[in-house]
């Protein structure tokens, strides 16, 4: 009998030495700080009207889960679904319906729009899932040109632009909550070891941002479905930025919509969270700082002037666009995919 008793404590510790030992590649953790699995995130996100996955850029990590979730709302919900996200500009909107409705070729789309650099291993995925499923994709962010603007010469820098162009962008004028914390705490490190064209204005330029985001989230598909928007975790941490203009849309109407904040950070170990961390969102994917990473864009390069804007004697800068486009021209060998209908 003690032979028999000691046999099942050894085969009771060999699942336990090996969880000990296993690098684990995230944990998540709730707003309280306890340590929850990824069912528990899915069912508050299929109960929730408005989801905001806050990610990291660089983080294939992050990239899976947004895929997987995704996936996983699809089977709960159907074309209930609505995506969107802030990797992809307003003006490019007509692109994304067409390559998601399959009106024109992978190659075509990728060729055209505006694109990051890690498109193709990161958000190519999810936007082909939309394209297999019919789901509709929402380009939410506002045209990198006209954030520039606001950048280098505040909201007045938006008095230039036609009708047309304003319907790129959140109806002017937005209110600025210059004493936010997302946006006081970009103001107050300009110029602290910044590049030098990243004015006081910043803060502004993040808000105009945000504001658009939150305008054509919601146009898209509020009170009638389930939003799942993927942006930087900066733009939804704290349920301030795109969260905070949506709050303010919502008080306008007379709709409750249950909201979820997903946000990423990474960190060396995995199994504990701080209470200021905790705090930022509902959930909180934490990742090992080891993990490998893709290739985001550059902030500086997105938030300078394009050269026919450049004050005289500023250097040229190279686009994010250029760089996908030499990508893509070098690329010459399409897969058979590329040539789908």
């Amino acid at each position: 009998m003690k032979i028999s008793f000691s046999i099942f404590l050894i085969l009771l510790s060999i699942p336990l030495l090996s969880m000990k030992n296993d690098k684990p590649a995230y944990r998540i953790f709730n707003a309280k700080g306890h340590m929850v699995d990824y069912k528990d995130l899915l069912k508050v996100a299929n109960r929730s009207d408005i989801i905001f996955f806050g990610e990291i850029h660089s983080d294939p990590i992050c990239h899976w889960l947004e895929l997987e979730l995704t996936k996983d709302l699809y089977a709960e919900k159907g074309h209930n679904l609505v995506l969107g996200a802030e990797m992809f500009e307003a003006d490019n909107q007509l692109l994304l319906n067409e390559y998601t409705s399959k009106m024109i070729r992978k190659k075509d789309f990728e060729a055209e729009a505006k694109l990051w650099p890690n498109y193709k291993t990161d958000y190519a995925p999810i936007v082909d899932f939309a394209r297999e499923k019919g789901l509709k994709f929402t380009a939410t962010n506002i045209p990198r040109r006209y954030a520039v603007l606001v950048n280098f010469h505040g909201f007045e820098g938006l008095d230039s632009i036609n009708a047309m162009e304003r319907g790129m962008i959140a109806p002017l004028p937005i209110k600025y909550p210059d004493t936010l914390e997302c946006y006081a705490s970009i103001v107050k490190n300009v110029g602290d070891g910044m590049p030098a064209h990243l004015t006081a204005n910043l803060g502004k330029a993040q808000a105009i941002k945000d504001a658009t985001m939150s305008h054509f989230l919601m146009k898209s598909a509020f009170g009638e479905k389930t939003i799942l928007h993927f942006n930087g975790s900066y733009h939804s941490d704290n349920y301030q930025g795109i969260v905070w203009y949506v709050q303010q849309a919502i008080r306008k109407t007379s709709f409750e919509p249950k909201i979820l904040t997903i946000s990423c950070l990474e960190q060396e170990n995995v199994d504990t969270i701080s209470k200021e961390d905790a705090a930022k969102a509902d959930f909180i994917i934490i990742i090992p700082s080891s993990m490998t990473t893709t290739q985001p864009p550059d902030p500086s390069v997105m938030m300078s002037l394009p050269p026919q804007a450049k004050p005289e004697g500023k250097p040229r800068e190279t686009s994010p666009k250029s760089e996908t486009k030499g990508k893509i021209d070098s690329d010459k060998s399409e897969s058979s995919d590329d040539d789908d209908d």
